[in-house]
């Protein structure tokens, strides 16, 4: 990533847009899924207030995470993190729900914000692998 004036080439600007196509997919997919969270958290609330925390949390970081990759504080070893957090959320549905395909059901029928969410989870995951091992 890497955010360049047209003036002199200089990076003083407060937002920096991926170099890679792949680092707007990444951030698309980590949106996505921050706002679904947030959106499904007094869902959860209304289950479980711990429940209900751990969504607004997991919201707010992936949002947080989109305005970091943004700067120009961003540097390649978040990359790794990013791809963690979205790891340990995937985990996290199983360690709720079950280790099973069970997970992604609600009272007998498929969930499907929890696949979409899963889905772009995993997009944030691989993404930012690639993006690691891809940029210098």
């Amino acid at each position: 990533m890497s955010a360049q004036s047209t003036a002199a080439g200089r990076t003083d600007s407060l937002i920096s847009l991926p170099s890679n196509p792949v680092g707007y997919l990444v951030i698309l997919a980590a949106v996505v899924t921050g706002i679904l969270h947030l959106v499904l958290a007094p869902r959860a609330m209304g289950f479980n207030q711990m429940m209900g925390i751990l969504f607004i949390l997991n919201g707010l970081g992936f949002l947080g995470g989109v305005v970091i990759y943004l700067t120009p504080y961003w540097n390649q070893t978040l990359y790794l993190v990013a791809a963690a957090y979205s790891i340990a959320t995937i985990i996290a549905l199983f360690v709720f729900q079950g280790f099973s395909i069970d997970a992604f059901y609600m009272q007998g029928s498929l969930n499907p914000m929890a696949v979409i969410t899963k889905v772009t989870e995993a997009i944030v995951a691989i993404g930012a692998v690639y993006l690691y091992t891809t940029e210098s």
